[in-house]
């Protein structure tokens, strides 16, 4: 059997950007799957540095054509090149002559959206960036809620505040505050990134707003690491980006085989929503019930018990037990068990953990308390629990994306004579 010939493929992406990582995962997943055999260029920090890349000499590049600079840095070259980013309103925006594959940020803005409205929300908003050619992605879903709100009947409220620093911190949340506090209300925000969505939860926590009552928050990344630092679980429209770094790597590799593939342009839709407490918006209720809500989703896992539930809303305990079986028909220690076991699934689905510190970190007394309301709400334990979510992942995909991974699977001629008819 003959042995691959292997080839040099630079990677040029940030990987201090969840999208990039995803990307680059996909890439990874490809070459796992198939017998290619590549020599991957990356930085040793996983970011990108363009000088020096046009004397690269190398078989292939796979890049992130957000980035205005790489599309510059590379439009001499004559490596076989697959360019990866967002989708444009415009036609005209995309790179010319190149192999490009998107995230479909039309359907990232629309599933966001959807859910907000089928949470029973009537008005809605968007938190984006400052406009800036390297943000372009983020004014293209600009003009996807505006499509979408305009559609609707609905007045678009967007704000796109701060790119945030150091010095600039205070000022920026001020400004998100006054921004929050100007909203009519109920609301539902959906913001460009999970960045831009935890800084939100945290301007929304120093003014005292209640999440998901009056502002129900989505983000777009469903990025562990933001969701790891925000106080109330946060939901997150899933990218199909592993999808992408899967299709940018096929599109390469049957470049590098020949394939003529020209300017083929193809759109990966997002994989789904992690829908968790911060867009779980319900009707209106009773003031000291959405007070004790509110305190309970910031510090369930804190190991907070009824009593100190209700010194915060400052009612005695009997009469908010009361208050929350007349309003939701279960107990205030109810409420803090459900969300310490939505913190610790979460956890538990992102791989190998110590079931002790998940334990602590979701405020369960102890392990085996844990694993007791493991078997009494969802009938297996924690680490059942664990291996069922990680072989869910690693097998077939469910929904849209998993079309579009049936479509990579096909003989590679009707493949690429299906992306050119």
């Amino acid at each position: 059997m003959l042995t691959p010939k292997t080839r040099r493929i630079a990677l040029l992406f940030n990987a201090n950007k969840i999208f990039d990582r995803e990307i680059i995962a996909g890439i990874a997943a490809y070459l796992s799957s198939t017998r290619t055999a590549w020599d991957l260029f990356l930085e040793e920090d996983f970011r990108l540095r363009l000088p020096g890349i046009e004397g690269w000499q190398g078989d292939g590049i796979i890049a992130d054509f957000d980035d205005p600079a790489v599309a510059a840095a590379l439009a001499p070259s004559r490596i076989p090149l697959v360019a990866v980013g967002g989708s444009y309103e415009n036609v005209a925006d995309y790179p010319a002559e190149v192999p490009y594959v998107a995230t479909d940020n039309f359907k990232l803005i629309k599933l966001a959206y959807e859910h907000l409205i089928d949470a029973g929300l009537r008005n809605f908003a968007l938190f984006s960036l400052p406009e800036a050619q390297h943000n372009r992605w983020a004014q293209e879903r600009e003009k996807a809620f505006c499509a979408l709100a305009a559609r609707d009947r609905v007045e678009p409220l967007v704000y796109r505040g701060q790119s945030t620093s150091a010095p600039s911190w205070d000022e920026a949340v001020q400004a998100q505050i006054a921004w929050l506090h100007s909203l009519p209300k109920p609301v539902g925000v959906v913001a460009v990134t999970d960045a831009r969505a935890r800084q939100l939860l945290q301007a929304c926590a120093l003014a005292g707003i209640a999440v998901p009552e009056q502002v129900a928050l989505i983000g777009i990344d469903n990025d562990p690491l933001a969701r790891m630092l925000t106080r109330i679980p946060m939901s997150s429209v899933i990218q199909g980006a592993q999808e992408m770094g899967r299709t940018a790597a096929h599109l390469l590799d049957q470049m590098l085989h020949g394939v003529c593939v020209g300017a083929t342009r193809i759109l990966v839709p997002p994989a789904g929503i992690n829908v968790l407490a911060s867009s779980k918006h319900a009707a209106a209720r009773h003031p000291h019930v959405m007070r004790a809500l509110h305190f309970i989703r910031q510090y369930a896992c804190q190991g907070i018990k009824t009593d100190q539930v209700a010194d915060y809303v400052g009612i005695s305990s009997s009469s908010l037990k009361s208050y929350f079986r007349q309003e939701l028909g279960t107990s205030v220690h109810d409420e803090i068990l459900r969300l310490r076991l939505e913190a610790a699934t979460s956890i538990l689905e992102q791989g190998d953990c110590n079931l002790a510190d998940v334990a602590r970190q979701c405020g369960f007394t102890s392990s085996q308390y844990m694993h007791s309301v493991f078997k009494r709400e969802l009938g297996c334990s924690p680490r059942a629990y664990q291996e069922r979510s990680l072989k869910t992942r690693s097998g077939p995909q469910i929904g849209p994306a998993s079309r579009e991974k049936q479509e990579l699977a096909n003989d590679d001629e009707l493949f690429f004579r299906s992306l050119q008819g």
